[in-house]
């Protein structure tokens, strides 16, 4: 195919799914509906054409391995354990407030889904009601359940600053 013939092919895939597509996914696309053609054009066309898929925004490493606090409320860290039973993995998350020392946040579940973990974050918050002028800071590694979007809009919602290990390091 040409490349003008291409071109409003590549824009028409590329709005219909909000502007978000990348060239692997236009040209994944593109494959499904019958366009035979090669990514490296889709990229090369796309990039001709000035369109660009969506990239997230991974939070910031806030406490670069420092775990202290002056004052509770100030520093959260949450992670998740595995636990093998006879029936198979159970998983513990739990949320801890670095300057009490303690679990102030916990669930256990079946499932690794965001949902147990953002149960966790959601014990915290109620149990410790943090006020929203006191920039709270909330540290995970970088596991899907926590850089997801309803956790990170959970947080936005609490004004809890969120900050993600560096890989490998958290």
């Amino acid at each position: 195919m040409l490349d003008e013939t291409l071109k409003p092919e590549i824009q028409r895939v590329w709005q219909a799914n909000m502007r978000d597509y990348g060239a692997d996914k236009v040209w994944k696309q593109m494959n499904r509906e019958g366009m035979a053609v090669a990514r490296c054009t889709v990229e090369r066309l796309m990039r001709s054409l000035g369109l660009r898929g969506m990239t997230a925004v991974r939070p910031l490493d806030w406490v670069n391995r420092q775990f202290k606090a002056d004052r509770p409320n100030q520093l959260w860290v949450s992670d998740f354990i595995y636990v093998s039973i006879w029936q198979g993995w159970q998983y513990v998350a739990f949320v801890i407030d670095v300057y009490a020392r303690r679990i102030v946040g916990w669930r256990q579940s079946s499932s690794m889904r965001t949902d147990f973990v953002l149960d966790a974050l959601e014990q915290a918050v109620y149990d410790r009601q943090p006020q929203r002028d006191d920039a709270l800071i909330h540290h995970s590694d970088r596991g899907s359940q926590y850089v997801s979007i309803r956790y990170s809009e959970r947080l936005a919602e609490a004004s809890i600053e969120p900050s993600v290990g560096s890989k490998g390091n958290s």
